[in-house]
């Protein structure tokens, strides 16, 4: 009984680890502050590329550090590598404060700091998985949910130490504090004891009805069903990684364009995050549902036909506040919902007994969504002058991912 109720402390804990780590999604909060500290105490010119490229960078080593961490979280344990991982984690942030270049910050933020946070992101979710079989869903959502929200809690907080501490103490202070609460939290992690189940719980009986065929990553990557979900899981995280890399500017360029200044409209920006980062929460729970009540093919139609609309409507219409945050919340919302639907979809077509190296090499998708959406959008200021001009090609391949799911979303068949 005790271990019954205890159980749910993990997922209080795998919560708040989650916070600490997703702040890389508030990352357009203290895009503006740094780049100003570049031009004007290093008088560096930066480019809108090279200031999204700590984005990239830090998203692409979370996304290929998180599928090798599978077989240290096994032979160690979730609390020795989340403390190690919290501590570089802190580090990554910290060491930001020392940036004098975009190349700098690339390294002492981007690299050390998405090194961190695949070092730990498995580790709650693991261990949430592990207590409750009988509400494995609604277990591994709730920790997720940390992740996804984390932006409403950390970017206001950013935006306020900027403005009171300066850009460097900012950095400081938030890695310290992002290492502790991962550390701390980290202290109640570990695998239930051997054959524990939970009070009055049975596995469900194997039938022939629910039994599906596993395949194991090496059979995987033979079908074509793999590489039509890593092309639509890439565009999907493409579209929502570029939203949440640029909030903040692109929210600057519509007010530009219908006459109010940076310093009126900044705090109305920065709140707008909260909204956006609860959309990006409720995603996963929202597509999750769908992709359970209905096909597959339904869940990626939804999701890409919204991003088409979405990425159509903030082009034509870049002079309206209330179109930039419906636009911006439907994007935010399909990235949560794709981080639903990627690690559904593959357990439903390639079975669970090799899930945790499937998933891991399919989510090196949002790694390559990253980069490609935010070379995008960084290109399209540089040669355009505004962001808005990157979504139209983000429509374009919001078609693509359709045409591509319609043709490859099928239960695939081994060799």
């Amino acid at each position: 009984m005790e271990a019954e109720k205890g159980r749910w402390i993990l997922i209080l804990a795998g919560l708040i680890i989650n916070i600490a780590l997703g702040a890389i999604y508030a990352y357009s909060i203290i895009q503006i502050p740094i780049k100003r500290l570049f031009e004007t105490v290093y008088s560096l010119k930066t480019t809108a590329t090279e200031m999204q490229l700590p984005f990239i960078v830090f998203l692409l080593m979370f996304a290929l550090m998180m599928p090798l961490m599978g077989k240290y979280i096994e032979k160690y344990g979730p609390r020795k590598i989340a403390i190690l991982g919290g501590i570089v984690v802190g580090m990554g942030w910290f060491a930001a404060s020392f940036a004098t270049s975009p190349l700098s910050l690339v390294i002492l933020y981007g690299v050390i700091g998405g090194i961190g946070v695949g070092m730990v992101y498995n580790c709650p979710i693991v261990t949430s998985g592990r207590w409750f079989p009988d509400k494995h869903g609604l277990a591994v959502g709730l920790t997720l949910l940390g992740f996804g929200f984390s932006a409403a809690i950390t970017g206001p907080l950013m935006d306020f130490l900027m403005v009171t501490y300066g850009v460097e103490n900012s950095l400081r202070i938030l890695g310290a504090l992002y290492a502790v609460m991962i550390i701390v939290c980290a202290l109640v992690l570990r695998f239930p004891p051997a054959g524990w189940t939970p009070n009055r719980w049975r596995p469900p009986k194997v039938t022939t009805k629910t039994m599906t065929v596993d395949f194991m990553r090496n059979e995987m990557v033979r079908t074509r069903t793999f590489y039509g979900l890593w092309i639509c899981f890439t565009i999907g995280t493409l579209a929502g990684l570029l939203a949440i890399g640029v909030a903040k500017p692109v929210g600057l360029e519509v007010a530009k364009n219908i006459g109010i200044s940076e310093k009126e409209i900044s705090a109305v920006l920065t709140a707008l995050v909260i909204p956006f980062a609860c959309c990006n929460g409720f995603g996963r729970p929202l597509f999750g549902w769908i992709v359970d009540k209905l096909k597959p093919m339904r869940a990626a139609s939804i999701s890409f036909m919204l991003i088409f609309l979405a990425s159509i409507a903030i082009y034509l219409y870049p002079a309206s506040l209330v179109f930039y945050a419906i636009v911006f919340a439907i994007l935010w919302l399909n990235l949560g919902g794709w981080l639903a639907i990627a690690p559904a979809l593959t357990a439903t077509f390639f079975g669970v007994r090799d899930y945790a190296r499937n998933y891991g090499l399919v989510f090196t998708a949002y790694g390559a969504g990253a980069v490609i959406g935010n070379l995008l959008v960084g290109q399209a200021k540089d040669i355009f002058g505004a962001y808005i001009a990157a979504f139209p090609y983000v429509a374009v391949l919001a078609l693509l991912g359709l045409l591509v799911a319609l043709v490859t979303f099928k239960p695939p068949k081994k060799a």
